[in-house]
């Protein structure tokens, strides 16, 4: 319970690293600096850190994910150059784990994951006529509490030491004995903060879709990524909740001295592994069904058709779903399980193809006899078909569970991983985000940096992984941190490392693109600028606070398309405009957010004391916001009648 500080409490041991906590501080003290010059500090508050819009939600969720895709994305860089020829010593062996551990954990929690969350904010509630989420106060604390626990967890490099147990974390090797210091606490509780975050995010966008739908939007007529978002949320439901008790358990096993994983105790350290991947494999369609439904609102609208199969692919994602809960296992066919086990979820493992198949030629009618346009969200699109086949295909040899005893942990592995996850939810997310950019900012990115990024970024990533099949058949195995000469391994690495800083180019023109279109990129005037299908065409670009002047009625699937066809205005386009319910923003979720992140900072370094004080804080603010009542606004029809018609809309 007392106060002490750890012997290396500030890593300075590494020079790589203390020129990162340099460059951190600098670039902390940079922000501060130009938010005091420029008296920025009450427009933050106001707009951005107190906001329950989740339009400006989606947009910190994106923002968020493009800093952690590029600190992942260092650390990938990292390890290609220690591998890139052998016998290297750019990282020695402990600084190595721990750039593989931060590498995978940042790269599926803190950015595949918040990056989907962000566009499922930007898109669903604009798709479905709504005005906002179901509970835009819950949405807040969902991102703030995202955005703390990733703040944690990267705060562990520069004090106290980061996580080095790889991103399942495995016990024993994760357990006090084999891993003691704050590593392995900042994994397990940044991770549950973010979690909670995660699992209300599932909640809210449920009852946002069950319950908001604009009037005449059956289920049936919902876009494509409205339904993938649908059943995301309620695999989050289901999911989540058991990595909230693995956390808990291994979080009680070292801060408490319980034994539920260790073996000496009477605990079971395969139990992590079964938890764990009880949630990791439905988390790989948390993070791809929603690329799914990008993938199809992207090539509908720039095939300028219809989604072929719109039924099917509804029951192939529904049928994905289930089956993703029944495949855990293949994760660990080695573990000695027995045939009649091992039959069971390699069968169910190969099963999971089928609708994933029904998906893939899905898109391939779509497009065929289209007038395609091959906008930059386009080739994303149409990149992804060919990269996740190779990673579906290779899916299917790791299911075969005799072969994956030659397959498993080795680079085999690790290149299909990339190939499903780079392939589906990565590109699906890039893809989002340059379909969506002119709708939460007004303006198109440039389309010749866009395809200069995205061919750049595509053949580095076939560079850099689909040599790793060979080399990994060639016997090099996961986590291996360097390789003496003479294996015949050197030509695979050095290509591969090659690949890896390509898609670096690729990842720098992407964010030089940006910066350049907020001057120069063509402005969205009419609010349609890809000609869409849905409704969030419908309105101005960037949308207005209130989305929806009048809640749109639905009469067919690709609603907007139907009425851009017709020609005419409709009944409720007619209707008198009335004073629009909105909610109020709140500075709470942020300080609920903060004093989690004090709670848990406390309970990495077993400061207990500063633990119960951070839930003191929580505490506080739960019974605070139980008794608001004025938490609500109305904005008049003057207000309205004037965003309209500054928008062209009036």
């Amino acid at each position: 319970m007392g106060f002490h500080l750890p012997k290396n409490f500030l890593v300075t041991g590494e020079p790589m690293i203390v020129v990162a906590e340099v460059l951190s501080v600098l670039t902390l003290a940079g922000i501060v600096f130009a938010l005091t010059y420029y008296k920025k500090w009450k427009w933050l508050w106001d707009e951005w850190l107190t906001t329950v819009d989740h339009k400006k939600i989606g947009i910190m969720y994106i923002i968020s994910s493009l800093l952690m895709l590029f600190r992942g994305g260092i650390d990938g860089l990292l390890m290609r150059t220690q591998l890139a020829l052998p016998n290297l010593h750019v990282l020695d062996a402990e600084h190595y784990n721990q750039i593989f551990t931060a590498h995978g954990t940042i790269m599926i929690f803190f950015m595949a994951m918040p990056f989907i969350f962000g566009l499922m904010n930007v898109a669903v509630p604009l798709q479905i006529g709504a005005r906002d989420v179901a509970y835009p106060y819950l949405n807040a604390l969902s991102f703030w509490l995202f955005f703390f626990g990733c703040m944690l967890f990267n705060i562990s490099f520069m004090i106290g030491g980061a996580p080095d147990a790889g991103w399942t974390n495995y016990t024993p090797l994760a357990g006090s004995d084999l891993a003691p210091g704050p590593g392995i606490n900042y994994y397990l509780l940044s991770l549950q903060i973010s979690g909670i975050g995660s699992l209300m995010t599932g909640i809210n966008f449920l009852v946002t879709i069950l319950k908001m739908r604009a009037p005449g939007m059956t289920l049936m007529r919902m876009p494509m990524f409205t339904w993938s978002v649908l059943i995301t949320s309620i695999i989050i439901i289901f999911a989540f909740p058991v990595l909230t008790v693995a956390l808990a358990l291994l979080t009680i096993d070292r801060l408490f001295g319980s034994h539920f994983f260790t073996v000496s105790g009477g605990g079971e350290p395969m139990m992590w592994a079964n938890l764990f991947w009880i949630w990791g494999h439905p988390e790989v369609y948390i993070v791809v069904l929603p690329a799914f439904g990008i993938f199809s609102e992207v090539i509908s609208t720039f095939a300028r058709k219809r989604l072929f199969g719109y039924s099917a692919m509804v029951y192939s994602m529904v049928v994905i779903s289930a089956v993703s809960f029944l495949t855990w296992v293949h994760h660990f066919f080695t573990m000695g399980a027995g045939p009649a086990v091992n039959s069971f979820f390699s069968v169910s493992t190969m099963a999971i193809a089928i609708p994933t198949g029904v998906k893939v030629f899905n898109w391939l009618f779509t497009l065929y006899k289209g007038r395609i346009e091959f906008t930059t969200p386009m080739l994303w699109a149409v990149g992804f078909i060919p990269t996740f086949l190779i990673g579906g295909l290779t899916g299917v040899m790791l299911a075969v569970a005799p072969a994956d005893y030659q397959y498993h942990n080795s680079y085999f592995l690790i290149s299909h991983f990339h190939y499903a996850l780079v392939g589906g939810a990565v590109f699906g997310c890039l893809a989002g985000l340059y379909y969506w950019w002119p709708k939460m900012f007004g303006f198109k990115l440039d389309e010749r940096q866009g395809k200069w990024a995205f061919w750049l970024f595509n053949i580095g990533f076939n560079l850099c992984f689909f040599p790793q099949y060979f080399v990994g058949l060639m016997g090099m195995t996961r986590r291996m941190y360097t390789y003496p000469e003479g294996l015949g391994w050197t030509p695979y690495n050095l290509i591969s490392t090659v690949g890896a800083y390509m898609m670096g180019v690729g990842f720098i023109i992407m964010v030089y693109n940006i910066l350049y279109s907020i001057r120069h990129g063509e402005r969205d005037l009419t609010g349609d600028i890809w000609n869409g299908r849905t409704l969030e065409w419908s309105i101005s670009s960037p949308a207005p606070h209130y989305n929806f002047a009048r809640i749109p009625e639905v009469d067919d699937l690709d609603a907007w398309w139907h009425m851009k066809k017709r020609k005419r205005k409709q009944p409720w386009e007619l209707r008198p405009l009335k004073p629009i319910h909105m909610p109020n923003n709140s500075g709470r979720p942020f300080i609920m957010s903060a004093w989690f992140f004090v709670a848990g900072f406390g309970l990495v370094f077993e400061w207990h004391w500063m633990g119960i004080i951070g839930l003191l804080g929580v505490l506080y603010c739960m019974l605070k916001r139980s008794f608001e009542y004025d938490d609500h606004h109305y904005i008049q029809v003057d207000e309205i009648e004037r965003t309209e018609s500054a928008a062209g809309r009036a």
